[in-house]
């Protein structure tokens, strides 16, 4: 199985790719129910190696959470 495929989409509608006005996105992971979120770089600080900050509107988090019923 691809990494992709144990995704699943909680936000947006369009194909998944940034660049294509479809970000940001919100997405869980069936292998570990982890929650991964796609959209623009955020460059306040430096965070850890291997880590990256991501910022993404309020309203895009709501969605998410909507969709997944909490």
């Amino acid at each position: 199985m691809s990494e992709r495929a144990a995704l699943t989409r909680l936000t947006g509608s369009g194909n998944g790719e940034c660049g294509e006005k479809d970000c940001p996105n919100v997405y869980r992971d069936e292998t570990d129910g982890g929650i991964v979120v796609q959209g623009d770089q955020c460059a306040a600080f430096q965070p850890p190696a291997g880590e990256a900050l991501v910022k993404i509107p309020e309203h895009v988090l709501r969605e998410a959470i909507r969709a997944l019923g909490w």
